[in-house]
């Protein structure tokens, strides 16, 4: 059997990285205007939705 110490504590980093990876793209892909400018069309459509 091999030892595993600290395998867990790899593996948290590796997924933390990539959350940290993942959110930037998003903030880079949220920052755009176009994408923006669909995101408040959207909240004003569901807003103003009246039945």
């Amino acid at each position: 059997m091999a030892d595993d110490a600290g395998s867990a504590t790899a593996e948290y980093a590796i997924a933390t990285l990539a959350a940290v990876g993942f959110a930037g793209l998003l903030v880079v892909i949220l920052r755009s205007g176009e994408v923006r400018g669909l995101l408040t069309d959207l909240i004003r459509h569901a807003l103003s939705f009246s039945g």
